[in-house]
């Protein structure tokens, strides 16, 4: 599992499908996508589209790329897609996002860490860890 996730992070800006993936840990496609969620709690689709998101922050806030830039950047092959898949993942639109969020002068490990994004609970309201 550690293999698919960590080539999930290695190529997020590329298109992959499950069966690779699958191929990398051994497993049917169907099994990998049971054990993937079973490990870390979101389904690979998911994973992927959050790693992208978190990506795509980072660019947002320490770039003047325009947003259509970065959601290719990133890997999305349609801004409404990326846009939509943002909102939900960060709570704000990308333009939002980045008009709230200015360069910091501090490393982006830190960063990465206080802004990470959380799903929103749709049943209370409120941003949990995933």
């Amino acid at each position: 599992m550690l293999r698919a996730r960590d080539e999930m992070d290695r190529r997020y800006a590329e298109p992959l499908d499950v069966p690779t993936l699958a191929a990398l840990a051994h497993l049917s496609p169907s099994q990998f996508g049971r054990v993937f969620k079973e490990v870390y709690g979101e389904t690979p689709h998911r994973y992927l589209q959050r790693r992208r998101v978190e990506r795509a922050m980072t660019l947002l806030r320490q770039t003047d790329r325009p947003v259509t830039d970065v959601a290719w950047d990133v890997g999305f092959a349609s801004l409404g897609t990326f846009s939509r898949t943002f909102s939900t993942v960060v709570g704000m639109s990308p333009t939002e996002f980045r008009a709230q969020h200015a360069p910091v002068a501090v490393p982006s490990c830190f960063i990465a860490a206080w802004t990470r994004p959380r799903e929103r609970d749709s049943r209370f309201g409120e941003a949990r860890e995933r």
